[in-house]
């Protein structure tokens, strides 16, 4: 779904007005209590090269980074990273727990301890699947707050992070990611009421909110010095943990608008029918599944099972979860390897 298909289906998405309470109370426990896994396993909650000189040459400057992954391999080509999951039994996976339809509780269940769901989790549990074994506790979940998923990679407290996050050059210095499973773009999200319009002089003196370590901050930072975001907007020092903390603020008047992906946008409009989006997408983004660099067996992997995953699961999943909010989609984007 590039952008433009992307404003075409943003379209209606029916109220659901007590999902915002609860979800702001997820927001405000998420890193207190443990998220427990969905198949009875455990779970925890966690909060390059040197400078080149003289005359040598300069690392190409990075372009299309969803176009940069591994080409995939079968499970008879696993390396030491995928051999030390496999003896482990179960894949330590980075997750949200506060996206609605992508990582969140369902705040209907009857249960006291409410299972994780959400377009995301589904391909969580397709790569443990594959990679450990149809099993149960073959996966265990930590949910991680937003500027927290390149760390945790790093420190090696997960595995992989399968958490809405965008591939880009940035990034690809720090970790590695699968070729994307999902296309989206950056949108403002305001009051139905309020005059904002989108990424333009309507925001002029407006207080928007970003979840710090997003693509937001960085896409509104370039609107600004490109001149299409008021130099009087006020995002820089309104940042938050989680993206869901955006819509609480909004909520509370302590925010005038909100920008994050235009499919997070969505779900959150879902969730309060008071708010709503406002203007076209103004990115073209694409989640990967992010995993520490250096693991190419890992990464490779991955990238087969999402091979699979397109033919089959990823379609009955956007329809499950995303449908309803985004509308019809033509189907996960193309891929090309490096």
């Amino acid at each position: 779904m590039n952008a433009r298909r992307l404003r075409a289906s943003l379209r209606g998405w029916g109220g659901v007005g007590a999902m915002a309470v609860v979800c702001a109370l997820a927001a405000v426990f998420a890193l207190l209590l443990p998220v427990t896994q969905s198949r009875g396993n455990d779970a925890e909650d966690l909060a390059g090269q040197g400078t080149a000189t003289g005359d040598q040459i300069r690392a190409p400057k990075c372009t299309d980074p969803e176009k940069q992954s591994l080409s995939p391999s079968s499970g008879d080509q696993d390396g030491k990273t995928v051999q030390k999951i496999k003896k482990r039994g179960y894949l330590i996976i980075g997750v949200d727990q506060n996206s609605y339809r992508f990582g969140y509780r369902d705040p209907n269940s009857e249960s006291d301890d409410a299972e994780l769901e959400g377009f995301d989790i589904d391909l969580a549990h397709e790569i443990a699947d594959k990679i450990v074994g149809a099993k149960p506790n073959n996966v265990r979940f930590r949910a991680i707050p937003t500027d927290q998923r390149i760390p945790a990679i790093q420190d090696e407290k997960v595995d992989m992070v399968v958490r809405t996050m965008t591939i880009n050059c940035d990034r690809l210095k720090q970790v590695a990611f699968s070729s994307p499973y999902f296309e989206t773009g950056q949108q403002v999200l305001a009051p139905k009421k309020s005059g904002i319009t989108g990424l333009d002089k309507s925001l002029a003196k407006k207080r928007i909110c970003t979840a710090k370590g997003s693509t937001a901050w960085d896409s509104l930072d370039a609107a600004e010095k490109d001149g299409a975001l008021p130099a009087s907007a006020d995002f820089r020092d309104r940042t938050v943990p989680n993206q869901l903390d955006c819509l609480v603020r909004l909520q509370l008047g302590e925010a005038d608008a909100v920008v994050t992906d235009g499919a997070l946008a969505a779900s959150q409009a879902a969730q309060d029918p008071t708010v709503g989006l406002k203007g076209e997408p103004f990115t073209d983004e694409f989640y990967g599944v992010a995993m520490k660099k250096g693991a190419d067996d890992l990464v490779r992997r991955v990238n087969q099972i999402l091979v699979d995953y397109r033919k089959d699961g990823w379609r009955t999943s956007y329809d499950k979860w995303l449908a309803e909010s985004l509308g019809e989609s033509s189907g996960p984007p193309p891929v090309q390897y490096k």
